[in-house]
């Protein structure tokens, strides 16, 4: 899972693939439970007793517990997958990208409207990194 992928070179971007998506599993298994009711409850009443039915890493469990939202991504999260536990914590999905760029929910959206960030400094860390 330590291989070096060109796609590394791009900053400020985790690319979900099958590395990550082996390292997130059970991870991921946890958030999307969250999209039925049944399980929302059992985690409100006793969070983590539900989490621990989940063999995740001590790392990735405590990340969910705190909702380190960028930390899930690094661990193995699917944005599309951690976005259902932003959710259960009333978190909607413009919300989350505003938290995980640090831009806030507000200025996400104008920057979103305006046509997304500058591709400046955003196409390759080897373009960028020496200068």
């Amino acid at each position: 899972m330590s291989e070096e992928k060109i796609y590394n070179d791009i900053p400020g971007t985790i690319v979900f693939d099958s590395d990550q998506a082996a390292r997130g599993y059970h991870l991921n298994q946890f958030c999307i439970s969250l999209r039925l009711a049944p399980n929302r409850e059992a985690y409100k009443a006793d969070r983590e007793a539900y989490i621990d039915k989940f063999p995740m890493t001590a790392e990735q469990r405590e990340a969910a517990l705190n909702q380190e939202w960028n930390l899930l991504l690094e661990l193995g999260g699917n944005i599309y997958y951690t976005s259902k536990l932003a959710a259960y914590h009333g978190i909607n999905f413009q919300e989350l990208a505003g938290l995980m760029t640090g831009m806030g929910s507000t200025d996400y959206r104008a920057m979103m409207i305006k046509g997304g960030r500058s591709v400046e400094n955003n196409r390759y860390k080897s373009e960028w990194e020496d200068k």
